[in-house]
Parts: C-alpha cells; sequence; structure tokens
C-alpha cells in the first residue's frame, strides 16, 4: 500500500516562489515513476511535471524554466519547486506515483496566486 501525503502550499504573490513535497510510504517509491499534476477550478486535472526512476523529467510548456521536478529516493520524498510564479499557477497540486500500471493520489495541496 502507498500512501502519498503533499505538503508546502500556500498564498504567495505573483512572481514568488514555493516548494511543494511529496512523501510517500511503502517500498516502491525508488522504483516508481513520479509526476505533479493540478486542478484549477473548473477545469480538468492536468499533468504539470513527470519525472521518472532515472531521475529523467519532463515538463508541460507553461512551466517550463520556472518549475523543477526531483526527487530524493532516500527520503522517499518528491518535489516541485516552483518559482515566477503566475496567477494561472493558481490550482490544487497533486502527487501522483505510478507503478505496475496502478496509480497513487495524495490528497492535494492548494496553490494560490491571486492577481
Amino acid at each position: 500500500q502507498v500512501q502519498l501525503v503533499e505538503s508546502g502550499g500556500g498564498l504567495v504573490q505573483a512572481g514568488g516562489s514555493l516548494r511543494l513535497s511529496c512523501a510517500a510510504s511503502g517500498s516502491i517509491f525508488s522504483i516508481a515513476q513520479t509526476a505533479w499534476y493540478r486542478q484549477a477550478p473548473g477545469k480538468q486535472r492536468e499533468l504539470v511535471a513527470v519525472i521518472t526512476s532515472r531521475g529523467i523529467a519532463n515538463y508541460i510548456s507553461s512551466v517550463k524554466g520556472r518549475f523543477t521536478i526531483y526527487r530524493e529516493d532516500g527520503k522517499n520524498t518528491m518535489y516541485l519547486e516552483m518559482s515566477s510564479l503566475k496567477t494561472e499557477d493558481t490550482a490544487v497540486y497533486y502527487c501522483n506515483l505510478l507503478y505496475a500500471g496502478r496509480d497513487y493520489w495524495g490528497q492535494g495541496t492548494q496553490v494560490t496566486v491571486p492577481s
């Protein structure tokens, strides 16, 4: 059983920075693909960034150069470093782990960038 717990969300002014964390339980973290998704009000959940077990990262175009995804397998933790935040980054951010065809999700953490 895998449990994912996000933290680090909050309210930040445009242009500011935040770091989200996702702590995972269980023993598969280091061999699983992990990702950050987000869901803005009235919109579908979208993939923001993904990182493989080998550390290969990919991002959606709107966050490239502003967000960095990385992980510390020894701590079973994944991070999303966000900078130059924009109002359109406002959303609930979810941690995701994919292993053996099964998705695991955290409960989400709110990021708000007021206009």
